[in-house]
């Protein structure tokens, strides 16, 4: 996606909502069981640098702190999986289908693997990696 193009996203009963104005990485697909607890399935997320996001709506989210380094922001209304966010780093996860629009992205990689549901298959030929 063009550094340039904007993108914008909602939760489902838009009390949060975001927009992001620079380059997204291709999905993640997270099997870990943290993600798929939190989602009922595995997670998919893209990624964007802390100052190309802009939030409106921000009091209307929680941010669960899910592991020692890692927090999860989700709608205080409507209880929607919006974000993730590493504690030391500078970009947060977003959800791929949180978005308005089509993104244009693609699927990268699925990783947590060792960790997936015994209820399906992945076979989309990206790469897979057991952990991170």
């Amino acid at each position: 996606m063009p550094a340039s193009e904007r993108q914008t996203g909602s939760c489902l009963c838009g009390a949060v909502r975001f927009e992001t104005n620079g380059p997204l990485r291709g999905i993640l697909y997270c099997h870990c069981t943290q993600c798929r607890k939190q989602s009922g399935h595995y997670f998919a997320a893209t990624n964007v640098a802390d100052d190309d996001m802009r939030i409106d709506g921000a009091e209307n989210i929680n941010w669960y702190q899910s592991s020692e380094k890692a927090r999860r922001g989700f709608c205080r209304v409507c209880g929607s999986v919006l974000f993730w966010k590493h504690d030391e780093l500078d970009n947060v996860s977003v959800m791929a289908g949180a978005f308005d629009k089509p993104s244009g992205l693609h699927g990268e990689m699925h990783i947590f693997t060792a960790d997936k549901g015994d209820y399906y298959s992945i076979d989309d030929g990206l790469p897979q990696r057991e952990r991170r």
